[in-house]
């Protein structure tokens, strides 16, 4: 029978030894290690040294490549201490959210982070593609103590020793599903489940809610020891702990060990404090979010930083302060994102009108159900993937009461760098199946300053989606009919062929009728954006039904979306004697798609001009 001391998983207790603090004297760089064993190898005043050159390392690879910089300098010791009390792969450690995970493929075998976020190239999250020591890709918050302690009733059922772990940022513990697995592991005796908190006041922003008030009693000394809420669960609690302090790091999860290994006990608690971007003055004093993700950078502060580019983002920022500043009823709300998604201007200038609740994405639509039922006219802002989190909550708590909300959706359709849960290619599949819903996706900043009014002044529930990054240059239509805005060809005249473009890829439709107009001269090829893609237009679909083929184009999923839904409307409508024009859809596979940059990723999936073009030649045969 294992001892509660130690259970072993390769063979006996390893010797114990405790590493010096952080704060001794100035460390000497020492190489970053090859695997986990060769760190646990390591005597313990080398670590200074070895945080020291991962420090140095990050700044370096995040200056080439961008990346999360900040999460990732907050916990390189906590990284190295937790790889040197449990033995992963065989004891698992969940990262919540992955992007903090940098360190810890460091030193599982990836020291230079090979093609950090590039095709190819490492991911900027756990990926199992890349190493046994990646559980979970986990770059959605909130999920990593459940999966942890699955994993540890799956050990336990099969009689495998070992502790599993779960990291969480304190504010993922803002999402449900965080509190809801702390909650059922609090009872289960017996369990093995070690949970990290990793304390460091933030998400993107300064975390919200009640539990960050009590945190932040707990790192100040003023909760009584065994009055925590994590012992009135049930849990082991262990801290605060200095997360920078090599020494106290491991003296806390020898302790934690201990307690998860204790039979009669439940899962235990460690409370980390550390400093997002610590290390890094830049970061650490950066107010906004601390460095959390970034582009490229100059290492030296001095060097003139290049202008801002005009992006979706502060377009739609300033749309929504003007739609505020025009009706005293708009109130905004976001997961825990106020700056990325755009509402900091709105924010500054009316912050009671602005409402964070935490990364629970799943209350944001709630709380937005509440505040339409009772006056206001609320815009829930997200990332399009975090839509994903609330599909239930858009359904059947918005649409079937017929709520006003408004959801703008940022980073909508293909967006890089991030992979694959974070491309925002399922918003447009999932809007389609909500009876009663409206949606934008505007092709240019001006159409999006557009759609934002537009859609706080239609009944029921509405969509705003549009892309990452820089905004594109203005393509003006050449004229505005029922059906939409004309981009090219002559609607008058009958329709060889007929082209939906839906959002920012509108200027690739452009010329990829062109493209063809050059080779056939004697079609008419029209180019039309319905700029209200949803509902589906009597007009869009009369137009439709005129052309001998339509080829719709949209970056969501090609089997689900909104030209799917308009191919479904118009077989329904045909007859004998008057068949339904050939359909095609032009999007994106149904598939999970790796990291790549944006332009890459869209040619592809055949939706850049040359794979446009390719798709109406053979439809014309």
């Amino acid at each position: 029978m294992p001892t509660t001391q130690q259970r072993s998983l390769t063979g006996p207790p390893r010797p114990r030894t405790t590493p010096q603090s952080s704060a001794a004297a100035a460390p000497v760089d020492v190489p970053i290690p090859s695997d986990p064993e060769a760190l646990r190898r390591l005597p313990a005043d080398r670590l200074p040294g070895l945080a020291r050159t991962l420090r140095r390392r990050l700044l370096e690879i995040c200056s080439r490549t961008g990346g999360h910089l900040g999460p990732n300098l907050g916990v390189v010791e906590l990284t190295i201490a937790l790889h040197r009390e449990f033995r992963s792969p065989a004891e698992p450690i969940v990262f919540d959210t992955g992007h903090q995970a940098y360190v810890h493929k460091m030193i599982t075998g990836r020291a230079d982070l090979s093609g950090l976020r590039s095709a190819g190239g490492v991911s900027g999250y756990p990926d199992r593609s890349e190493s046994p020591h990646d559980v979970v890709e986990n770059s959605h918050a909130s999920g990593s103590i459940a999966w942890a302690h699955g994993l540890d009733r799956a050990h336990r059922l099969a009689g495998v020793d070992g502790a599993t772990v779960a990291v969480i940022g304190d504010g993922a513990l803002t999402g449900g599903v965080g509190l809801e697995a702390l909650n059922e592991l609090a009872t289960d005796r017996g369990s093995r489940t070690v949970v990290v908190l990793n304390d460091n006041t933030r998400s993107y922003a300064p975390t919200v809610g009640g539990l960050a008030a009590h945190l932040a009693a707990l790192r100040a000394g003023d909760v009584a020891p065994g009055e925590d809420v994590f012992t009135a669960l049930g849990l082991g609690y262990v801290g605060p702990v200095d997360g920078h302090d090599l020494g106290a790091l491991a003296q806390a999860l020898t302790r934690a060990r201990v307690l998860a290994e204790a039979e009669d006990r439940a899962g235990v608690l460690v409370h980390v404090v550390t400093r997002k971007g610590a290390g890094f003055a830049r970061a650490e004093s950066d107010l906004v979010d601390q460095w959390h993700s970034t582009g490229p950078f100059a290492l030296d502060d001095q060097q003139e930083a290049a202008p801002a580019a005009d992006t979706w983002t502060a377009r739609l920022g300033r749309a929504v302060l003007d739609a505020a500043r025009a009706d005293e009823r708009v109130v905004a709300l976001s997961a825990a994102m106020i700056d990325p998604v755009g509402l900091t201007p709105m924010q500054r200038e009316m912050p009671e009108r602005v409402l964070d609740v935490g990364i629970a994405e799943q209350l944001a639509l709630d709380t937005a159900a509440g505040l339409s039922s009772g006056g206001r006219r609320p815009l829930v802002a997200l990332y399009a993937t975090f839509l994903n989190r609330a599909h239930d909550q858009l359904l059947l708590d918005i649409a079937l009461h017929h709520e006003d909300v408004v959801i703008t959706l940022d980073r909508a359709g293909v967006t890089g760098d991030d992979g694959p849960s974070h491309h925002g290619i399922w918003d447009l599949a999932l809007a389609a199946q909500v009876p009663g819903l409206s949606l934008w996706a505007p092709r240019d900043a001006e159409r999006l300053e557009e759609a934002v009014p537009a859609a706080l002044d239609t009944p029921g529930p509405s969509i705003v989606r549009f892309p990452k990054g820089a905004c594109p240059p203005v393509q003006p239509a050449r004229t505005r009919i029922p059906a939409g805005d004309v981009l090219a060809g002559d609607h008058e005249a009958p329709i060889d062929l007929l082209l939906v473009s839906i959002g920012a890829l509108a200027p690739r439709a452009i010329l990829a009728a062109e493209e063809l107009l050059a080779e056939r001269t004697d079609l008419n090829v029209l180019v039309i954006d319905p700029v209200q893609a949803l509902p589906l237009a009597e007009p869009l679909l009369e137009l439709a039904g005129r052309a001998r083929a339509v080829v719709t184009l949209e970056d969501g999923l090609a089997e689900r979306g909104v030209g799917a839904a308009l191919a479904v409307r118009l077989q329904s409508r045909a007859t004998l004697a008057h068949p339904a024009p050939v359909v095609r859809t032009l999007g994106v596979a149904g598939e999970f798609i790796a990291h790549a940059k944006r332009d890459q990723i869209l040619s592809a999936q055949g939706l850049d001009a040359d794979g446009i073009v390719a798709t109406l030649r053979a439809v014309l045969g």
